[in-house]
């Protein structure tokens, strides 16, 4: 499942909505608005594998890995965040629940960096060059 948290704005919304991405939004279809970042947490380990997109810093620490979920960290124009949680999903590496799993994501214009569940050193990838 995709998750949106409530801050990504409705025109982003649009643009997955366009394009069949098939998620849900808290606040809206899920959950509800005001939820806090630990509520989101706990939110999370209820639901059946998803992947969680948010602007919001505090959802990018090592800490919160975790087998049953993943967080996705976008660190772009909010104009932007769909574009790159396609670009994301898109991704081989990816490209599907089971290779999301365990894993936070910081996504920027650059590439990214990734926390896993059983590794103690962050990863880094560009768009152009994928090798975790």
């Amino acid at each position: 499942m995709i998750l949106l948290d409530e801050n990504i704005l409705e025109s982003q919304r649009l643009f997955l909505k366009q394009r069949r991405i098939r998620f849900r939004q808290i606040g809206y279809e899920v959950g509800r608005k005001g939820m806090k970042d630990n509520e989101i947490v706990d939110f999370l380990m209820r639901l059946r594998q998803p992947t969680f997109f948010s602007s919001d810093r505090h959802f990018y620490k090592r800490i919160l890995c975790h087998s049953r979920y993943c967080l996705v960290f976008l660190e772009v124009e909010q104009s932007e965040a769909a574009l790159f949680a396609q670009r994301l999903l898109r991704l081989d590496v990816f490209n599907t629940n089971a290779k999301r799993m365990g894993k936070v994501i910081r996504v920027s214009h650059t590439g990214g960096s990734v926390w896993e569940v059983k590794s103690e050193n962050e990863k880094h990838f560009t768009w152009e060059n994928l090798t975790l």
